[in-house]
């Protein structure tokens, strides 16, 4: 290792001083450090003791530092300017090829036992985890500068706010950390000389597949990601602290971390009702939490208080409070377009960073199933040149977006609350060409922790492997649970005993298909149709008919379908519950809860075997 001083930038003489000196003197650019938190220095020492960067810079999250690392970025070709008429303020990046989604078999949950990561994560022992990354670590930022980034996760000023610290030595990580939480000067202020914080390190390393981990040590609040630029695995305050590191912390402290996203709903006669829905990646969750009502709903309004994490909390008044602990949306961008969710558009009108997306000629960006004609002529998500009639996709299918939520027209004024919004209602939806019906209730909390613990979700291309295989995915949190996945359903089971007020719990599929393969449901927009049957269950408003599985609309009086051009038999069958199929979703489930073993709630078992016994009858 280099002399000390030259590690910080130090005159000489420190080099003679003890480490705890030293440390308050971690120089942002030959300046002191913004804090002179004890606990945070040491740990900052300690970090780049190991990785040997050249530079430290401390972000303060001020106008003035986004200019200089933006133009910074853009000297380095990390960021490519868009026309300033087009997209004000935006920037395109292109990951490597070989890092464009995360990577479920190399994220690992480190726990001293094996059965507290559970069957459903990647494990592996703290010490070793630490002496294999640290290997990896070690002198990895020779020649780089290091970026200390202290972030908020939530509300500034909020109870249910987290605070984290990530180290990294990538200026791309500095500024999508910058859109996605609150980041810099209020974030130091806001943990003062306090040790409960997230220590998160990441290097890009040399973005070798074979030499990539996202490591989540749950008892030491810690996370390590190396190898990787891919946001998903590098911004670590998202998946990593808010939902796997979360949910653990979670657990010890009796509230709920997930991944669902938060929408107010307003009816013309101005009662708002607030909704929590968990989809899994690339399932709509964005759009729905975006939705304009159909022309049918005028003076209807929907508000989007988060589109993709929500940590919820018993309140005072016995009802559940969510708050979205993001400060900005990083959106799959396929697809995304003026019909799909006009107000993701909006949002990402400016001050946008796109990843792996295609660039026009004129510079403007274009991905597969954006608005208007195709272009003659693209560069595609890898930079090269890119032809209409190509059989290649001119952006990555996980291609993303990140963009700051006050971009959003829909944003809702309780965005910021640092009380949170009220659970009226939690939905649960996967991505299900048959089977699953258009919506139904669960008869009560318990039934309702099982269908989401039975969710099962076609995959998409926001995760790697193969596309269109039906997996489980509780509460679409099997990516992202940071413990054992029984211990997290007898989890959401007990806080019943923590919740006077219960939101009463649905599920929802909006990808029915036909035997052609076309789906049934129009979606989007029209999906109000649905929230709108929901909210009125919640408030006691309309009769339900009741089936095997819980509470569908009545054929009478159920879902409004006024001005819908659909043919009443696709109606049918899009809300039809087969039993047959029903048959084979149960022994399907039967895998999953093998895979618990002895974890497995027993309340859940008994609800399954209900649910046969109707269907056997």
């Amino acid at each position: 290792m280099p002399p000390f001083q030259n590690v910080w930038g130090l005159s000489p003489d420190m080099n003679h001083k003890d480490e705890s000196m030293a440390s308050t003197q971690v120089a942002a650019e030959g300046q002191q450090a913004p804090t002179k938190n004890p606990t945070l220095l040491a740990w900052v020492a300690k970090m780049a003791e190991m990785t040997q960067p050249d530079r430290i810079v401390w972000c303060d999250g001020s106008e003035a530092e986004k200019k200089r690392l933006t133009d910074q970025a853009v000297q380095e070709g990390i960021l490519i300017p868009l026309n300033p008429e087009k997209r004000p303020n935006s920037y395109l990046h292109r990951s490597n090829p070989n890092d464009v989604a995360r990577v479920e078999h190399l994220t690992f949950i480190c726990t001293p036992n094996k059965t507290d990561a559970g069957p459903t994560n990647n494990w592996m022992e703290p010490e070793a985890a630490y002496t294999k990354l640290g290997n990896l670590f070690s002198g990895c930022m020779k020649g780089r500068t290091m970026y200390v980034v202290p972030y908020a996760m939530g509300p500034i000023g909020s109870p249910f706010t987290k605070l984290g610290v990530e180290i990294t030595d990538s200026i791309y990580v500095v500024l999508n950390m910058r859109i996605m939480a609150r980041m810099g000067k209020q974030a130091l202020d806001m943990l003062g000389d306090s040790d409960d914080f997230n220590r998160g390190l990441h290097s890009t390393g040399d973005v070798d597949p074979d030499r990539r981990y996202i490591c989540h040590f749950p008892q030491d609040n810690t996370i390590w990601s190396f190898g990787s630029g891919y946001g998903g695995n590098v911004l670590l305050g998202k998946k990593c602290l808010a939902l796997r590191i979360g949910s653990y912390l979670g657990r010890e402290e009796g509230w709920m971390a997930e991944h669902m996203l938060i929408l107010g709903v307003t009816s013309p006669k101005g009662e708002t009702t607030y909704v929590a829905a968990a989809f899994p990646s690339a399932c709509g969750k964005t759009n729905f939490a975006m939705m304009i009502p159909p022309a049918e709903y005028k003076g209807w309004k929907i508000e989007t208080v988060g589109d993709d994490i929500a940590w919820m909390h018993p309140g005072p008044d016995g009802r559940l409070y969510a708050i979205n602990p993001e400060a900005g949306y990083f959106g799959v961008v396929p697809g995304t377009n003026y019909k799909t969710n006009p107000n993701a558009m909006e949002s990402i009108a400016k001050d946008t960073i796109f990843t792996n997306v295609a660039m026009t000629p004129d510079g403007d960006v274009w991905w597969e199933g954006k608005d208007g004609e195709v272009p003659e002529e693209l560069t595609d998500w890898q930079g090269r040149p890119w032809k209409k009639g190509s059989t290649e996709k001119a952006a990555h299918p996980n291609s993303r977006f990140t963009a700051p939520m006050s971009n959003n027209p829909a944003l809702s004024p309780k965005a910021n609350d640092p009380t949170g919004v009220p659970i009226s209602a939690i939905i649960f939806g996967g991505r299900r060409s048959n089977t699953v019906p258009l919506v139904l209730q669960a008869f009560n909390w318990t039934h309702g922790v099982f269908l989401g613990a039975t969710m099962g979700s076609e995959t998409t291309a926001a995760a790697t492997g193969k596309v269109g295989v039906v997996r489980r995915d509780p509460m679409a949190m099997l990516p992202f649970c940071g413990y054992h996945m029984g211990d997290y359903l007898q989890h959401w089971l007990d806080m019943q005993k923590h919740i006077a007020q219960l939101p009463k719990i649905f599920q929802v599929n909006w990808f029915r298909q036909d035997k052609n393969g076309k789906f049934m449901w129009p979606g989007f927009g029209e999906n109000m149709r649905v929230l709108e049957w929901i909210v009125n269950r919640v408030h006691g408003r309309v009769p339900t008919q009741e089936t095997l599985l819980g509470w569908v609309p009545r054929a009478d009086e159920g879902l409004n379908l006024k001005g819908l051009d659909l043919a009443s038999d696709v109606v049918t069958e899009v809300t039809s519950i087969k039993e047959d199929e029903w048959k084979s979703e149960l022994k399907s489930q039967e895998v999953f809860f093998e895979q618990l073993g002895t974890k497995a709630p027993d309340a859940l078992m008994l609800q399954r075997k209900l649910l046969m016994a109707r269907l056997d009858h």
